[in-house]
Formats: C-alpha cells, structure tokens, sequence
C-alpha cells in the first residue's frame, strides 16, 4: 500500500481551505471517537455535516443517509467506516467533487485510494 506523506505546512494549508466536512459514518454515540472529533472541529470553526442513515440529527446539524444526497458542497469526505465500505464512499467522494478523502485511524483501503487519487483527490489515510 502506497502511503503519502504531508509536511505540517501542506496539512495546515489543506485545513484552512476545506471548511465543509462530510463525516460518514458519524455515531449517534456521543463516547465514539466520530462524533468526539466532528464536535471538536465543529468548535473549531468547521462546518460539520452528518452522514448517517440511522439518524436524523447530529451536533445540531440534520443528517444525510449519504453523500449523494448532501446539498451543496463538501470539501472533505471524512469516513468513520468499515474499510469494505471504502471502495464505494470514495467513488461518491469523487461524484460529489470533493477535495479530501480522509480515512480515520485504522481505516484504509488502497482501491479507495487509488479512485480518489486517480480523480485529484488529496486521500489521508490511517490518520
């Protein structure tokens, strides 16, 4: 599996532009380490969106059932799921054009990867 490194100045860059961030598979469990981070950038400034199909409401903000269906624009798609559901996020990744493709910790999939790259997508993985 091919990793990429980014200095700290690419990565700071890369937080300032995108502002929209897509969280799929955002828990309805306030203890998990999803919903954890979404509300530490949400204090941060960053415009949280929720994609779960299981929830109506997360973090004040609605919930979408997936990426296909969020209005508007997304700069980074930020998956909090099983690595089998990579491949198929990463094309929606692509779809809906956004910039960012961010597995968490222990989350990777080099096919997912490879789409996102293939279509300009900056990919963070196992970060």
């Amino acid at each position: 599996m091919t990793h990429r490194t980014m200095s700290d100045s690419d990565l700071k860059q890369l937080l300032t532009v995108c502002r929209t961030i897509a969280g799929v598979g955002l828990s309805t469990n306030p203890d998990k380490d999803s919903h954890l981070i979404a509300a530490y950038l949400q204090r941060h400034g960053y415009r949280i969106i929720p994609v779960n199909p299981k929830a109506d409401e997360r973090l004040g903000e609605r919930c979408y059932p997936g990426l296909m269906s969020v209005p508007g624009p997304v700069d980074t798609v930020d998956v909090f799921r099983r690595p089998e559901y990579l491949p198929q996020i990463a094309k929606q990744a692509v779809a809906i054009h956004a910039k960012v493709l961010r597995m968490q910790k222990g989350i990777s999939s080099e096919d997912a990867a490879l789409t996102a790259r293939e279509a300009g997508l900056t990919v963070l993985e196992d970060t």
